[in-house]
């Protein structure tokens, strides 16, 4: 039986070790899925967008779409589209969408996710560097 769902977009990056999953929080309307398409079309996979399942396993946390939507994403504007997707993903940092400034030089940040702590990161999604910024946070971890 899967957790609750949790409102959240989930997304993976493939990095040496494998893929490496970026929980995407924020309320709704916050620009979740705008950010998972900008990241999408740049190499990374969807994982679930809008509502996913999130749970601990050997201590790590890891998303998974919920069913009815898996492999579907909002694009504002156009509908619903459908892409491939990842079934699962071990999330490696949570993201905090936001739409304002952000601390330039902030220090390390974390959070607790299923029972397990993960780096977080507090992001300005509007700003064009906004992917690049997520992927060099992704990589270093």
């Amino acid at each position: 039986m899967n957790p609750p769902p949790v409102h959240a977009t989930a997304v993976a990056l493939r990095c040496a070790d494998g893929w490496r999953g970026a929980l995407l929080r924020g309320p709704s309307g916050a620009g979740k899925s705008d950010l998972a398409l900008r990241l999408m079309a740049g190499g990374w996979r969807l994982v679930g967008d809008d509502y996913v399942h999130v749970f601990t396993s050997g201590g790590h946390p890891y998303a998974a779409p919920a069913d009815r939507i898996a492999g579907r994403i909002e694009a504002r504007g156009l509908g619903i589209l459908r892409d491939r997707h990842l079934p699962l993903a071990r999330v490696r940092l949570v993201v905090d969408c936001v739409q304002e400034a952000v601390e330039r030089l902030p220090g390390p940040a974390i959070v607790t996710l299923a029972g397990a702590i993960v780096p977080a990161l507090k992001l300005d999604i509007r700003a064009a560097s906004s992917v690049a910024l997520l992927a060099h946070a992704m990589r270093r971890l």
